[in-house]
């Protein structure tokens, strides 16, 4: 039976599990590209109901998710990884984590979800109001939506000059977005008792221009995990990860490479 997740799997070395976001397959490719992680084996995952992996589980769910992270370490035969997680995907790294904590050996934490934050009801609010979008208009009509709220130019810019089709991999995969990812983000919690849970060494990376969900998300993190390494890279957003690939690159090598790989 073939594999349920398509991944891009680069290089030697310790493997770094790289767990797609939201909406569009190839966005950390640009980050697992970056020079500074070469020495990493990196698994850049595509999520189900993306790119060339299975349709979604019936029941999507961020346990579920993480689940399938598992299988793919069975699958490559890994007993353990370091795993990276960015904005939605944080969640599912953050779960794994929990869950399955003998199979992660570090975490790095890309601006997780603020529904861990005071701002929890804001962000639902704004996520539902997406959902009743393409449940009323259509998934193009939510994408518009949602694209003018979070893609800045230079976000396109930088994502485009190293996966040149994302729009049609957004366009592609934009229904698993809305019609799976959203709902399962508002379902999912976690607070200060999983937190305890979370035994291996943990970073967070944000930026200085993310805004104020993400800078309590960073906050929260830092309260859950007083010995969590900290990086907050100089003029980014919340698109750190595209824009300033190089920079949050070279911030996961050191903590890695400080881990001893």
């Amino acid at each position: 039976m073939a594999p349920a997740l398509e991944v891009h799997d680069l290089g030697d070395g310790v493997p770094l599990l790289m767990i797609q976001t939201g909406l569009t397959a190839d966005e950390l490719l640009p980050l697992a590209l970056s020079p500074d992680l070469a020495d990493y084996r990196r698994l850049v995952l595509h999520r189900r109901g993306y790119a060339g992996s299975a349709s979604p589980h019936d029941q999507p769910s961020i346990a579920a998710e993480s689940c399938d992270c598992v299988e793919l370490l069975d699958d490559l035969g890994l007993e353990r990884a370091h795993v990276l997680g960015y904005s939605y995907s944080a969640a599912i790294a953050l779960d794994l984590a929990v869950a399955h904590s003998d199979r992660v050996a570090s975490l790095v934490l890309l601006e997780p979800p603020p529904s861990v934050t005071v701002h929890r009801a804001a962000f639902l609010a704004v996520v539902a109001e997406l959902v009743d979008l393409r449940r009323e208009q259509g998934v193009a009509a939510a994408l518009e939506a949602f694209v003018a709220m979070q893609a800045p130019p230079a976000w396109w810019a930088a994502l485009e000059r190293d996966v040149p089709d994302a729009r049609e991999q957004m366009l592609r995969d934009a229904a698993t977005f809305f019609d799976r990812d959203l709902p399962a983000l508002c379902d999912w919690t976690f607070g200060d008792a999983e937190a305890t849970r979370v035994a291996c060494p943990v970073l967070h990376v944000g930026g200085d221009a993310s805004g104020p969900w993400w800078a309590a998300v960073r906050k929260r993190v830092l309260g859950w995990f007083p010995g969590a390494a900290d990086v907050v890279v100089p003029g980014a957003d919340h698109g750190l990860a595209v824009t300033h690939a190089a920079a949050v690159a070279a911030a996961i090598s050191l903590f890695l490479d400080g881990l001893g790989g």
